[in-house]
Order: C-alpha cells, then structure tokens, then sequence
C-alpha cells in the first residue's frame, strides 16, 4: 500500500514545476476574470447609455459610458475585496482549528 502512495507524491525537483502549473493557471484564471469583466461592463453600460445606437457616439452617450465603466469598476473592487478578505478571513479560521 505505501508504494502506492509514493507513487503518487511530488518529488521535490517536481515541486518548481509545480509551481510554475500554478502560477500558469492563476495567470490564465486573471486574464479571463478581466475578459469577463470587460464584456459585461461593455455589455451593461453600451445598454444602459446607448439606446439608439447609430453610426456615432454623442458627447452625452461618451460621458454616460465613462461615468457608468467607473462605477462598475468601483463596484467590482469593492466586492472583490469584500471576497478576498472573507476568503482570507475563513482559511485563517480554518487554520486555527487544525
């Protein structure tokens, strides 16, 4: 049974390679959070300020999509931080009850 568990252990040169998977896969996780959050941003505000769309922008649709871009971007930092900070909040609790 335990050469089976270690068949299935990182070996420490595997541990950099590892690492670098993570970091791969955090990196690709932010990149698509961001892409995500520019198509609803987009999709939301061009809604929201541009009722009849035509073949340009007036200077009173511009300033409603800038106004309303900031906002949401106000919004998310402010829950994405409300996030991380649970999360944190939570795996400190969790370490605690180890």
């Amino acid at each position: 049974m335990s050469e089976y568990a270690n068949d299935f252990s990182i070996p420490s040169s595997g541990s950099g390679k590892k690492q670098q998977v993570i970091d791969q896969v955090r990196s690709e996780l932010a990149l698509a959070n961001a892409q995500e959050l520019i198509n609803k941003m987009n999709d939301k505000c061009f809604a929201k300020c541009v009722p009849k769309p035509g073949s340009r922008l007036d200077s009173g649709e511009q300033a409603c999509i800038s106004k309303c871009m900031d906002r949401y971007m106000e919004a998310w930092n402010t829950v994405s931080r409300a996030y991380i900070s649970r999360v944190q909040r939570e795996s400190q609790n969790m370490q605690g009850s180890l």
